[in-house]
């Protein structure tokens, strides 16, 4: 009788199995079981699908790195509830830390679950096709021909027209089963689908590694340039633009060398307003060559249509107006700035923006009073001007009869306050506090001037149309090309190609008659027929043939036209023509 003391020894490493070291059982084990649930495709599955449902913000919410100020704007509307977006990163979304953490658990995911995938495949090329089933009958496609020759003889031929695919010949030696012993063929095909499938994968996997890579060491910026053939930019640091976004490992310190300016703008519209085509003429130059202006290059860049230069590409991302207007101040100094003004109503191009004016050197030797004496424009730009009693809107996106509408401030425009302000409306605290006073609200078209009460006169002189341009590098651009259209083909490949396999059993007739009739168990065969399945009518051998196939995707894999196939195989060469195209169905 065994007491309590040994059966608490029954797991000590003296009476039996020893038990697992705790390191094993609480930190090892768990992180397996972690890591093949991690590796699964379910899970790959499941975290893709995560992956497109975290892009969503994204697409519907505005982004800082895009447009910070409409972000601020959109989150200052929405209060507490904004706030707590911008907490959870909302408007970050790709740079976001959830997202980055689903973006990495795929890629290992990815990579986990192919790995071992990859090399299960890379074995089975090597593999032999599986060998004949016992009972071939049992299989969803099955039938049997009893056809003249021997079984090395009709062997020889299925292996003949089997071409294409991976096949094995194996005579076996008798048996119970088949005294007189028999011929088995094994054959298989259709192993580029798995191929196919994991092409699809891994470039999948080198489609995220190469939007990593172009996010790490890709940049954009924005700008925007007046198309008057003057203004124009140098590649060369980051100050020259509106807004840049880098990646992690771009500090805007080797940008690519190239310098443009725009000559010209042209835009067509729809009889409904809608913009039809943008189309701006373009001057550059690269590298050492950027020389004179008057060597440079000219190209027409439109949309969909980038300007590729030194390893970036440069597209046209908007347009409006920039009204020209020239301030002569009481001393007979004339001072003149065109200024884009920001679009309001896209359908009639009604735009909006601001003009400041500093006091020219010497008129105002006190710094005070100087500040006293600027002049600020605010208001708005219509292309084709319409009047309802004093209140200017537009009435085409077209430039037929362009007008503003402004407000003509004098006072401290808050120039040299060291603040930053935006470039399309005035500090409205400036106007509140009285330091910005109004002296006058007026319609002007071209060529029309306005004298407020101290001798200073604005003049509306005209317009030139400005474009938005965008700067982008990406090194990794033509792999994510790459892998889209690989990642295309492994999907065709494994959607076309059909996994299949073959078995063929070739059993001299006089056996397999004794056998299925139970009337010969000496294999004498039956009406004086000879072992050797010899027919004393005709004095002919012939052979059993059982074949079946076997879809490894679908059971219905092989259609309808099995039976006339499977008859290919062993058809007498006198009817190869008829053998040779059911043969191409296999």
């Amino acid at each position: 009788m065994t007491d309590v003391t040994d059966r608490t020894q029954v797991d000590t490493p003296e009476t039996g199995a020893p038990k697992p070291h705790w390191t094993r059982r609480r930190v090892l084990w768990p992180l397996r079981n972690l890591w093949r649930s991690l590796t699964s495709m379910r899970t790959a599955l499941l975290l893709l699908f995560l992956l497109a449902l975290a892009a969503i913000p994204g697409a519907l919410l505005p982004q800082r790195d895009l447009n910070e100020q409409k972000t601020l704007e959109y989150i200052a509307e929405r209060g507490t509830l904004g706030t707590w977006m911008d907490r959870l990163q909302l408007f970050d979304v790709f740079s976001s830390a959830w997202f980055t953490a689903i973006y990495v658990l795929l890629f290992v995911s990815l990579v986990g679950c192919l790995t071992p995938r990859m090399i299960e495949h890379f074995h089975s090329l090597r593999a032999k096709p599986v060998g004949t089933p016992r009972n071939l009958s049992r299989l969803p496609r099955h039938v049997t021909h009893t056809v003249d020759g021997t079984p090395d003889e009709i062997a020889d031929r299925i292996d003949g027209r089997l071409r294409g695919w991976r096949r094995e010949v194996v005579v076996r030696e008798p048996s119970k089963a088949y005294p007189e012993g028999c011929v088995e063929v094994s054959a298989e095909k259709g192993y580029l689908r798995e191929f196919g499938n994991l092409v699809f994968h891994f470039a999948l996997l080198a489609l995220l590694v190469s939007i990593a890579a172009g996010k790490m060491f890709g940049y954009e910026g924005t700008r925007i340039l007046v198309a008057d053939g003057e203004q124009g930019m140098c590649n060369t640091s980051t100050a020259v633009y509106d807004s840049f976004r880098a990646g992690n490992l771009v500090d805007g310190t080797d940008l690519s060398p190239f310098c443009f300016r725009v000559d010209d703008f042209s835009a067509t519209f729809l009889p409904s307003g809608q913009p039809d085509m943008y189309d701006a003429t373009i001057r550059y130059a690269e590298g050492t060559k950027v020389g004179s202006p008057d060597t440079w290059t000219s190209t027409s860049v439109r949309v969909n249509e980038p300007l590729r230069v030194a390893g970036d590409r440069v597209y046209v991302l908007g347009n409006g107006f920039a009204p020209t207007f020239s301030v002569t101040f009481p001393n007979g100094e004339k001072r003149t700035q065109t200024v884009p003004f920001v679009p309001d109503q896209l359908q009639t191009m009604l735009s909006s923006g601001a003009v400041r004016f500093d006091t020219p050197a010497g008129l105002y030797p006190d710094a005070d009073e100087r500040r006293k004496n600027q002049i600020a424009l605010e208001g708005l730009f219509a292309p084709t001007a319409l009047y309802h009693g004093t209140l200017l809107t537009s009435l085409s996106p077209e430039p037929d009869d362009p007008a503003v509408a402004i407000r003509i401030y004098k006072g401290d425009t808050g120039l040299d306050t060291g603040k930053p302000q935006n470039v399309y409306s005035l500090d409205q605290d400036l106007v509140d506090q009285g330091r910005l006073q109004r002296q006058a609200q007026v319609n002007l078209s071209t060529g029309q001037s306005h004298t407020i009460a101290d001798g200073t006169t604005v003049t509306f002189d005209g317009y030139q149309r400005w474009v938005s341009v965008q700067v982008s590098h990406d090194p990794a651009q033509i792999w994510v090309l790459v892998s889209s259209v690989v990642m295309l083909g492994g999907l065709l490949v494994s959607l076309l190609i059909r996994r299949r396999r073959i078995w063929a059993r070739l059993v001299p007739a006089v056996v397999t008659a004794g056998q299925v009739d139970g009337d010969d168990p000496d294999g004498a065969g039956r009406d004086g027929a000879d072992p050797d399945g010899v027919d004393p009518s005709d004095g002919k051998r012939r052979t059993v043939v059982e074949i079946a196939g076997l879809a490894r995707t679908d059971q219905a894999g092989w259609g309808e036209g099995f039976e006339d196939q499977a008859a290919a195989l062993v058809a007498d060469d006198a009817d190869v023509s008829t053998s040779r195209r059911a043969t191409r169905r296999l």
